[in-house]
């Protein structure tokens, strides 16, 4: 989930920008062919939070994605056209809930998960497992998964974090947007210089239960704190490479070139500010132009707006490209190798997107364009899912291994003075 600044190029607001160049046919028709052969799995979709944002009551039937949804990236006619197999839901709650509002939060994007599984069986199962997705997707579903997005979610509690992967979380980013009381987040002043003892403790506890330790959204020391404690393999549900945009989000080459020795994965995300510089340079002037306007129209957040959107009629945003998502996979399979290598859309949770890569339909645009750079259809899959079921069972795997040598841990999250 990226949260917005006050004005981003939306959805609506760009239908009638130039229009990506369209793909080979023929590439296309064997991407799609790729795609029924092995699942496609994205790793991140914040389509609950979506939801929630467009009616409070977390109403499926007020937006009800079995009919087209134009007004957000994700429906089910979309999922299918983009030849989705298997998707890790969101179920993100931003960083200014905290302690039991998160949890309480948290459990709610979970129930929208399984009321949306509930409503669409024919299209959607809950998977807690890997073998789970394999069955589910051979039998013509999307399998449906669950990511938590930031640390802040558990409220400190270690038995809260067992209890949600009881619920199905099968991921947690340890951090979001800002620091947790025991993690850095990598868009906030450093406090610990990585993780504080509870959060390694948090993660050895996430290598027992069996649960993806995602580290986007923290910071490069957090990430090679995580690198050294975790005994399983770690993920970035949704990031990009650092040395191709200088972008706090994205992953240094120092961190990727650890991924090996780990077995971990990047999924690139389709975060325009993460892949393009273009991009990235022009959203911190447009900040730059809002945070000026608020200085001059204190309290006055419509006069900022209209300033902020005189400033962007002025100055048109540059926009990202299929072609600069497939230089970050270019990218990341130099440094780290082929192995190391997924998908992680961020769709609906962006209000910009990529040229040619908007919705949930267009997943079969990128691979053509990993198919014309030469990649094998091996090599493809496994980017688009091969990988991270990798991942995942190597992850049970250890978990097995530790289980049989602890119990659950009992520490206890301890404020300490500033």
């Amino acid at each position: 989930m990226l949260r917005p600044l006050l004005v981003l190029l939306t959805v609506g607001s760009i239908v009638a920008a130039p229009q990506a160049p369209a793909p080979d046919e023929a590439l296309l028709t064997r991407a799609r062919a790729l795609h029924k052969q092995s699942p496609l799995i994205d790793g991140h979709n914040d389509f609950p939070w979506a939801l929630r944002e467009n009616n409070p009551q977390r109403d499926l039937a007020l937006l009800d994605i079995s009919r087209p949804q134009p007004s957000i990236m994700t429906d089910i006619s979309r999922l299918r056209a983009g030849g989705l197999g298997a998707q890790f839901w969101s179920v993100y709650v931003p960083v200014d809930l905290q302690g039991h509002a998160a949890v309480t939060a948290t459990m709610e994007q979970i129930d929208i998960v399984y009321r949306m599984t509930q409503k669409y069986p024919e299209t959607f199962e809950l998977a807690k497992t890997p073998d789970d997705v394999d069955r589910i997707f051979k039998q013509g579903k999307i399998a449906s998964m669950i990511g938590m997005e930031g640390g802040h979610c558990i409220g400190n509690s270690i038995a809260a974090l067992r209890m949600f992967f009881q619920l199905g979380a099968r991921y947690m980013t340890l951090t979001h947007s800002s620091n947790t009381d025991w993690a850095d987040s990598a868009t906030d002043k450093p406090k610990f210089g990585g993780l504080a003892p509870f959060g390694e403790e948090v993660v050895r506890e996430m290598n027992r239960l069996g649960m993806l330790v995602d580290i986007s959204h923290v910071s490069p020391d957090t990430m090679a704190a995580v690198l050294r404690v975790s005994e399983a393999p770690v993920i970035f549900s949704h990031s990009d490479a650092r040395a191709l945009n200088d972008h706090p989000r994205n992953v240094p080459d120092a961190i990727l070139q650890q991924l090996p020795k780990n077995g971990g994965v990047v999924m690139v995300t389709f975060v325009p500010g993460f892949l393009s510089p273009k991009v990235n340079a022009w959203n911190k002037q447009q900040e730059a132009e809002q945070n000026r306007l608020k200085g001059q129209y204190p309290g006055d957040p419509a006069a900022v707006k209209a300033g902020v959107d005189a400033w962007a009629k002025a100055n048109p945003a540059p926009r990202a490209t299929i072609a600069d998502a497939a230089d970050h996979i270019d990218h990341i399979k130099q440094v780290a190798g082929i192995d190391h290598i997924g998908l992680g859309s961020d769709f609906d949770g962006i209000t910009q997107v990529v040229l040619g890569l908007d919705d949930v339909s267009k997943y079969p645009a990128l691979t053509a364009e990993l198919l014309r750079r030469g990649y094998s259809d091996a090599d493809v899959k496994k980017i688009t899912g091969q990988n991270i079921l990798r991942v995942w069972r190597q992850v049970e795997q250890v978990a097995r291994r530790l289980q049989a040598q602890r119990g659950p841990s009992t520490a206890f999250f301890k404020a300490t003075n500033e």
